[in-house]
Formats: structure tokens, sequence, C-alpha cells
């Protein structure tokens, strides 16, 4: 590996930090139900808000009367507030709902992949959707495909709703359970018949899915920040592994996976997804952040006139580095939080505007002075960079880097939009070449006990794949977002005439 200079700092020779592409990983998804309360769908509405921050490429919600009743359906693309208004809500009022926010980890991000997937079938109208990532979805498609199965989407939720309505079984819930025992991966679902509502948790639970209580109505959601917002009641955790039906005589509880299964949640709810006001596994995620960096400033103390973190999601874990460290803590960084989706490219003329556009620093609160910038995670390193930048040119006599999460050094199967693995840095050069590429002084990065003795549970009941390589189900490594699209690709060449090149 041949450096480049780069100033005063020797830099490992990277891709430009500036071209398109984003540090983060890519959102998964937020869904929410309530079944049995009048406002339904403005609940709902309000609990998709709650869980805005788990996808913002599009939103949808599917209310009912009641038993039988028509089903009423309104999604698109953009952020909730963008998709739904007063009179969308008045037209689809009911007493029960299910709703869906989106950021596309299968399937292209366009309209018809909009989730929840409303369908008319044997059972009755039936609706889905989902949070998560199934590993099979290719080989089950294809399947369903040669017995004359007429697919709408290409996202892998549609598969559940194909199996669920496969002939011989004539009980929904059977069918159901058959179902849900031929997909593989991570699924947290809410399915609503003409009668209930269904809330299933994959047998590993690697996506959160929670039970509320308002007015006597049941409330389900990705997190418990959303039952705040309305008031609810949190009740538990829908277990892994577990099915609970939903209807008018309460709630049932089902239990159709092996009970051996091991369980895999991701941890990097805590580190990223989760809102802090939300509880995961009866903790409240902001005071486990809180211990991160109280473990990171044991592992990587430094001495430094202040701790900055990059907010919002490196907030807490930035606190918790203070508290420890004693070094006092001050936010340089201020978030603009009225981003759209979609904001102007950089060009030669501002290069890093995609940066400045999100957070803007208080230069006078750095100049001359050391400093700990604590982030959530480091991925590709393009905006770790970009700020560290943003620090020198501001004053900063020096800058340490401390990340509250161990080195990202694989994909991610179930769920998370991880980059290929030869584009996360830390797969690709040791920490000190991450330091010097970023143009840091030091980095330092929690280990993985310190990150499991942060949440308080136990090593083996999380997966830590995207750290450790260590994937709790097998996968297909082809396998990536687009995969169905590709998939129909390959046969569109295999049906075109012989001088055509042939993809099996």
């Amino acid at each position: 590996m041949s450096p480049q200079v780069h100033g005063k700092l020797t830099m490992p020779q990277l891709p430009d930090p500036m071209k398109k592409g984003k540090n983060y990983p890519k959102h998964e998804c937020g869904i929410f139900g309530v079944f049995n309360h009048p406002s339904a769908a403005e609940l709902t509405y309000f609990g998709l808000y709650a869980l805005q921050h788990r996808g913002q490429e599009s939103a949808g919600i599917v209310t009912s009367e009641g038993d039988h009743a028509p089903f009423k359906i309104h999604k698109g693309m953009g952020l909730v507030s963008q998709v739904f208004d007063e009179p969308v809500l008045n037209r689809i009022t009911g007493t029960r709902a299910i709703g869906h926010v989106r950021y596309s980890t299968t399937g292209s991000s366009n309209i018809k992949n909009a989730q929840p997937l409303v369908v008319d079938c044997v059972h009755g109208q039936m609706a889905i959707c989902h949070n998560g990532n199934l590993v099979n979805a290719n080989f089950l498609r294809g399947e369903l495909e040669e017995a004359g199965s007429i697919f709408q989407t290409t996202v892998d939720s549609e598969i559940i709703l194909h199996l669920i309505t496969q002939p011989g079984i004539h009980h929904p819930h059977s069918n159901l359970l058959s179902a849900l025992r031929r997909v593989h991966g991570a699924f947290s679902l809410l399915i609503m018949g003409e009668k209930e509502i269904v809330a299933v948790r994959d047998p590993n639970g690697f996506r959160p899915l929670s039970i509320g209580k308002l007015d006597g109505a049941t409330i389900l959601s990705s997190e418990t920040c959303a039952f705040d917002l309305i008031h609810a009641e949190f009740v538990r955790d829908v277990e892994p592994g577990e099915v609970v039906i939903v209807d008018q005589d309460g709630l049932r509880s089902l239990k159709p996976f092996k009970a051996d299964t091991r369980k895999s949640f991701c941890v990097f709810e805590q580190i990223y997804f989760a809102r802090p006001d939300s509880l995961y596994a009866g903790k409240p995620i902001s005071e486990t952040r809180k211990q991160m960096g109280r473990e990171l400033a044991r592992l990587h103390p430094v001495k430094a006139d202040l701790v900055i973190p990059v907010p919002d999601s490196g907030n807490y874990a930035a606190q918790g580095y203070a508290d420890e460290s004693g070094i006092p803590f001050e936010q340089a960084f201020v978030r603009n939080h009225y981003i759209g989706r979609t904001f102007l490219q950089p060009t030669q003329l501002i290069r890093d505007f995609s940066v400045r556009v999100k957070l803007n620093l208080i230069k006078e609160m750095v100049a001359g002075k050391r400093v700990v910038v604590v982030d959530d995670s480091i991925v590709r390193g393009t905006t770790a960079r970009a700020r560290v930048v943003n620090l020198r040119e501001a004053g900063a006599k020096e800058v340490h880097v401390r990340v509250s999460c161990p080195p990202h050094r694989h994909a991610c199967y179930y769920g998370i939009d991880f980059p290929d693995p030869s584009k996360l840095l830390a797969n690709q050069f040791s920490s000190k070449e991450i330091a010097d590429y970023l143009g840091a002084d030091s980095i330092g990065y929690l280990d993985h006990d310190s990150l499991i003795r942060s949440t308080g549970g136990d090593a083996k009941d999380y997966c830590m794949a995207c750290f450790n390589g260590d994937y709790p189900i097998p996968f297909d490594p082809n396998l990536d977002k687009l995969v169905l699209e590709n998939r129909k690709k390959r046969l569109q060449h295999l049906i075109e005439p012989d001088d055509q090149p042939k993809l099996l």
C-alpha cells in the first residue's frame, strides 16, 4: 500500500471521501399496529412518526372498520408527514390498522415496493408489513414462480403472502405457521386479516417488536418510543419465535419454531438504530449508550480539553465518556434537523457540502483545544474524515476519535444495508492506518467484551456478525438488496434469442 501525503498527514490510498456515498449504514424499517381503537389510523400515523428514524423512503397505512369490512390503504414515497395529511387520515378511518416506514434492504426504492402489501385471497383480505431480511428469499421466490405464482413486487415480504395462500391447508393460522417455518432470516412482521392482527418475531429475535396497551386497545410497535408518543403503556416484548394473535377475544401466543434456536439480538440496534428513549430488553437505550462511552474511556483514555459528540447517535456515548474521564462535555457540532430526503450533491466549489449541511461546527469552542470526538460507528470513513478536517480547519490542536462499537469488518445479511466488505474501512486497514486516513491523532474502538458488558446481556444472545463474522444463520453470499431484481433480469436474458448472452 503506497501512502499519499495530505498536508502534514500520511494517508492510506483510499477513495475520495467526498464522492457520493454515506458513512452510516442505511436504516432498516419500522412497523406499527393498532387493534380495537376508533382512532386507529391517527394513532398509527403518530406511531410511524415516532419510528421515522428507521426508514425514510416510503410510508403506508392499511385500516379496517371491523370484521369483513373492506381494507383502506394509503401509501407513498417520502416521509410520514409528506405521505399523510388530515384529508387522507379522514379517508382511511378504522378500528384496526398496521403501518410501515421503509428503508429498502430487499427490493428497489419505488412505490410498488412500499408497504404494507395488501391482497385478497382464499382467506379473505390480508395485509403485511415487515422489518428484516429473508436470507432464502431468492430460493423461495423461484420455487413459487415455478409453481405458477405471479409477483407484483420485488420485496421479500410478498413471498410470505404467497406461502400463506398455498393450497392444501384451509385454516389461515395453520397456513401462516407453515409459511413461517419455511422462511429464514430476520423478520418482525405485522399481518392484518379480516378478524385479527398477527405479530411475529423470528426465532433468533434479530429485530425488536413490542406490545402495548391504550384504552383497551392493543398496540404493536418496533420500538417503545412510539408508545410514549401516544401515551400507551408498554406491556412486554414479543419473544423470539413467538406468534401473537390479537382479536376480539384478546391476545393469544403460539410458539411454532424449534425451542433451541439461538437468540441473536442485533447489537447494532443498541449502538445506533433504536431511539435513545426506547427500551431494549427492558433497559433504556440511552443508559446503554452512556455505558458504552464509559467503557470506551476506560479502554482508550487520552489527555484532552473537550469531549464532543457526533449528533445525534453519538450524544449519549460521548456523555458517558466525559463522565468517566472527567473531561468537559460540549456540543460543538450543531445538527440541522430540517434536511429533506434529497439535496444537491457536492461540487468542486463546495466539496464537503453534504457533510456541512447536516452538521455545523462552533469553531470558537474547539480552537486551540485538544478534542475527543465520539461517534457511534465508522463504516466507510468518508464523513468521519470530513469532520476531522473541519475540526482542523477550526484550529483544533489535537483530534482524537473514539468509536462506541468495534470495527466493522463484515457485511450484514439480516436487514442492515452495510456496504460490501471491500468498502468497509476497518476490513482493509489497521487502526493506525485508519487514524492516518481520518487525519486524527489517535483512534480507539470499543472491544467486543466491553460492548456486551454495556448492554448488560450475554454475548451468546447477540448477533455481532458485522464485527466478528460469526453469522448465526447460513446465507447466500451473493445476496444483496437487488437480488430479486437481478434475478428477473437473468430470467429475461434466458428467453431472448440464442445470439444474446445468457446469464444463469
